[in-house]
Formats: structure tokens, C-alpha cells, sequence
């Protein structure tokens, strides 16, 4: 009678809770629900819809909180200390604990922190957790762009004082208002008939101090945030690329390794079986 197969020993609770939590329909109902509470919340701002249905949202709201709540409990016994080292994990907790928290007195602010339970999408859809990933990664290097960029509006915020604020206080009478007053020329909103032409009025050459600060304010600085962004973007998926084949690569190396391990089993039973077969043919002592 043949032997039965060997079975493989059922999975600690903690990793079959990790393969039930990582299912993509469990996924998909978190993220309905997300959107199901955004669209409640901003319900909750219209004073019609709160007249009419505000008990039932306000229901509603409960009933979804609560969900999110023993999401994040049983991610907590799933993952344990690691749910602690996971920056996502981390992030939705502390969305979640602000709506716990009583909403009233010096707390009353965080009633409207309640929207921040839509910044889960963030962590549930990969795509939106590659570009925050990518914008983070990109912080280094547009710190240095903003540092030269500030560097640039003092500059000329201190000329524009000194030339046009006895004439324009209200655009460049002291520096903190020639600061906003350039920026507002870096957002190009109504800097020409708005600014420029009532200042060239009085000083016509003033096209060769706000043309040069446009070109390289707007069109230059700028376009170097979108650079470092894009950039930094790519390399962040470059390497989550190079890190999910990676896994992949090990993965297929351990299967490679328990099938060497079988066939080597496997070969040593067959062995076995070849050594025993002479021994199981041979006639008995006496026999005829």
C-alpha cells in the first residue's frame, strides 16, 4: 500500500491573517469604504443634506470608523513590530486615532482633520503610493533648488524696495511686501497690466528688472522642480522595479532549492527500493 503524501504544516495565525488581509478583495472593500466616507463627509458640509439625511450619515460615518478600527487592530496582530517600521502603516494609524479622538474643547479642530481618512487612498492604491514615494525622494534635491530660489527673491526684493517703494508702498514699501509682491510676478497672475505697466509708468525701464526675474524665476527655477521631481519619479520606480525582481529572483531560487531538495529525496527513495527488490525476490531457505 503506498505511503500518502507528506502534507505541509498549516501556517502560524499571524501569516494567514497577513495572505487574508493582502487579498484583493479585502483591499477593494477598504477601498470602497474609503470613498463611501469621503463622499459622507463632504455630504456633511452641505446643511441641506445634514437636514435631511444627518442622522443617517452621521451613522454611516460611525459604522465606517469602526470598520477602519479593527482593520488596523488586526493589521496589528498580523504584522506586529514590523507595523511599527512600515511608514504607510504608521500614517494610517494616526489618520484613524484622530477620529477617535473626542472632537470637542481644544480638540474641536479635529473635526475637519476628519477628511484626512481619504489620504488612505494614498496607501491602498500602489500606483499613489509610487508617487508620494517618488515626491519624497525627490525632497533632497528641491531643497537646494528652493535655497537658491530664496536666495534669488531676496535679492531682488531688496532692488525692488530700493527703486520702486517710495512710489508703490502698497507693492514694494518694505521687503516682506516686495517678497509677496514678486511672487505674485512668479505665478504670472496680472503681473504685466497689473504691476509692471503702472510701475513702467513712472519708470519705463522697469521691464529690465521684473523680464529678467520672470525668466529666471518662472521659467527656470520652476522647470528645475518639475526636473528633480520627474527624476527623482523615476529613479524611486527604477528601484522598486529592481527590488520586486529581486524578490522575485529569490523566490524562484528557493523553489529551485526545495525541487533539488525533492528530487534528491526522491532519488535516495528509488535507491532505497532498487536495494531492497533482490532482497524481496530471493527464495526462502528450503524452499524447492
Amino acid at each position: 500500500m503506498p505511503n500518502p503524501p507528506p502534507t505541509t504544516p498549516d501556517l502560524p495565525p499571524p501569516t494567514r491573517l497577513q495572505a487574508w488581509l493582502s487579498q484583493p478583495w479585502v483591499q477593494h472593500s477598504v477601498l470602497a469604504l474609503i470613498i463611501v466616507n469621503a463622499v459622507i463627509l463632504g455630504l456633511e458640509t452641505s446643511a441641506a443634506a445634514m437636514q435631511a439625511w444627518g442622522p443617517v450619515l452621521l451613522a454611516l460615518d460611525k459604522a465606517i470608523l469602526g470598520v477602519f478600527v479593527v482593520e488596523i487592530a488586526l493589521r496589528l496582530v498580523a504584522h506586529r513590530g514590523a507595523f511599527f517600521r512600515d511608514p504607510w502603516s504608521l500614517f494610517d494609524l494616526a489618520v484613524v486615532a484622530i477620529a477617535l479622538v473626542p472632537a470637542s474643547g481644544p480638540f474641536a479642530v479635529l473635526r475637519a482633520l476628519r477628511v484626512l481618512r481619504v489620504l488612505r487612498i494614498l496607501t491602498i492604491v500602489p500606483s499613489m503610493r509610487r508617487v508620494v514615494g517618488g515626491l519624497l525622494a525627490a525632497i533632497p534635491g528641491l531643497s537646494s533648488i528652493a535655497a537658491v530660489l530664496g536666495l534669488l527673491f531676496y535679492v531682488f526684493a531688496v532692488i525692488a524696495t530700493k527703486l520702486f517703494g517710495a512710489d508703490f508702498p502698497d507693492w514694494f514699501g518694505t521687503l516682506g511686501r516686495s517678497l509677496y509682491t514678486l511672487f505674485q510676478v512668479m505665478t504670472l497672475e496680472s503681473w504685466s497690466m497689473g504691476i509692471v505697466r503702472p510701475v513702467m509708468e513712472l519708470y519705463p525701464y522697469a521691464w529690465t528688472f521684473f523680464v529678467p526675474f520672470i525668466l529666471m524665476a518662472t521659467f527656470t527655477m520652476l522647470n528645475l522642480f518639475i526636473g528633480v521631481i520627474v527624476s527623482a519619479m523615476q529613479s524611486f520606480a527604477e528601484a522598486d522595479k529592481t527590488e520586486t525582481l529581486a524578490a522575485v529572483d529569490d523566490a524562484r531560487q528557493h523553489i529551485e532549492a526545495d525541487l533539488h531538495s525533492e528530487v534528491r529525496a526522491l532519488r535516495s527513495e528509488i535507491a532505497a527500493l532498487r536495494a531492497q527488490l533482490p532482497l524481496a525476490g530471493a527464495p526462502r531457505d528450503g524452499a524447492a
